[in-house]
């Protein structure tokens, strides 16, 4: 992918299939020429940016209306790309949006590119990268959490953190400079060990995050599992706020897995159904439990569920990420026990409760404040590994692993030199038209 792009280019910018509008945009140097030959009403060239007008799409070679439209131009450099663009806003018809784009294609532009608008935006100084990378975040965020994960880095909040982590240590390279080059100044020395402790201490935070994130984007698994009877699937309706799964008080009656998907404090959600484990000689049912136990195993985050108004089964092996559910707090305990979160399913007691704690065990207390893509955490990475290197160097020797440390952190934003590699892999997974 070039990074010298200037040639007006084109895309449909709505998702495929029919709807009421549809979005055609053109970017680039001659964009307003182009839209001028494709259209019939007020010429787009003497058009202010930020103003609709309401004309034609026509072909540029036979003069055919194509649709009727609003046409609304931007001026370089206040638009998303920087450059002169515009937007034709057609029916939504396929054929319609086809054939805009064929008009505009004929008429001196080119199809973009998957990203090649929001790579413009980049090149010309209206994103970083950082902020280009929350651009499909929130394209594809499903969640709430992700949605406003993303919003925030787009914003600039990510970006203006690392910017402070890169000053700092571009303070702190400046002293050790001056500390070698001016030696009978009397520079002060030993500053390097407080900032290196509070820069680590930013970049471990940010990092802590990056679970947080990978749930934000594709959601967590929740396995529900327990002995027969326990309330497994009336726990699961009470959790969608709907009957998805059949409730029975004949054992054994769930012998396969059921999935629901569902949305807990912005993050997306698959809940599992599994069959009551116990010991049992049908082959149907012990094929469910062993299927339940597999479930478990993989899932991001486990409820055993037990019935306190029943005597209590043996508790199984549990995974490390697990929660204990005590069902039936309605009814008159049998048992009790403190690491047991009691709730009951049909009047909702301690609903809330169990809710919070599915956010904080698959979140942490303070949950996450961006979205990390995978290219961030392993810059991150690669930042505090070179500043631990740092910590176990003399101030005079370390200059070196700053350097590379600053560096790693530059490429989050791209503000610095960044290989053309690196800005192809951040545009690979973005759709034509953004």
């Amino acid at each position: 992918m070039s990074l010298s792009l200037k040639d007006p280019i084109c895309a449909i910018a709505t998702p495929p299939g029919k709807g009421a509008i549809g979005v055609v945009r053109l970017s680039g140097e001659g964009a307003l020429e182009v839209a001028s030959r494709v259209w019939r009403g007020k010429d787009p060239r003497r058009l202010p940016g930020g103003r609709f007008t309401l004309g034609e799409v026509v072909d540029p070679e036979t003069g055919e209306a194509l649709d009727q439209a609003l046409l609304l131009v931007f001026r370089a450099p206040r638009s998303y790309t920087g450059e002169d663009a515009c937007e034709f806003q057609t029916h939504g018809s396929p054929a319609v949006l086809r054939r805009v784009l064929e008009a505009l294609v004929k008429a001196g532009a080119r199809l973009a590119r998957p990203g090649e608008f929001t790579l413009r935006a980049y090149l010309n100084g209206k994103l970083d990268l950082a902020q280009a990378e929350a651009v499909l975040a929130l394209v594809e965020a499903e969640g709430d959490l992700a949605r406003r994960q993303a919003l925030r880095s787009l914003e600039g909040s990510f970006s203006r953190k690392i910017a402070a982590l890169e000053d700092r240590l571009l303070s702190l390279l400046a002293h050790i400079q001056a500390l070698l080059d001016y030696p009978e100044e009397g520079v002060e020395a030993h500053r390097a060990e407080a900032v290196l402790r509070e820069v680590l201490g930013e970049i471990e935070g940010l990092l802590a995050q990056a679970r947080s994130s990978r749930l934000a984007q594709k959601g967590a698994r929740l396995a529900l599992i327990g002995a027969p009877n326990a309330g497994k699937s009336s726990l699961l309706n009470a959790l969608l706020g709907y009957e998805r799964a059949l409730v029975s008080p004949i054992p054994g009656t769930t012998r396969d897995y059921l999935e629901a998907p569902l949305e807990l404090f912005g993050i997306p959600l698959l809940a599992v159904d599994t069959a009551g484990i116990r010991e049992t000689s049908d082959p149907l049912e012990r094929a469910g439990v062993e299927r339940a136990l597999r479930i478990a195993e993989e899932a991001d985050l486990v409820l055993y569920v037990a019935d306190r108004a029943a005597p209590r089964p043996p508790l199984p092996p549990l995974p490390a990420r697990a929660l204990k559910v005590a069902t039936k707090a309605d009814l008159p305990p049998l048992w009790e026990d403190p690491g047991f979160l009691p709730v009951s399913s049909l009047t909702g007691e301690g609903l809330a409760a169990l809710k919070e704690a599915i956010r904080e065990a698959l979140l942490g207390r303070e949950g996450g404040e961006y979205l990390l893509s995978e290219r961030q955490i392993e810059a991150l990475h690669r930042a505090r590994e070179r500043l631990l290197e740092a910590q176990d160097l003399p101030e005079d020797l370390m200059g070196l692993a700053l350097e590379e440390a600053l560096q790693a952190l530059a490429s989050l934003r791209g503000r610095r030199q960044v290989s053309e590699e690196v800005v192809a892999r951040v545009f690979q997974n973005f759709c034509v038209g953004k």
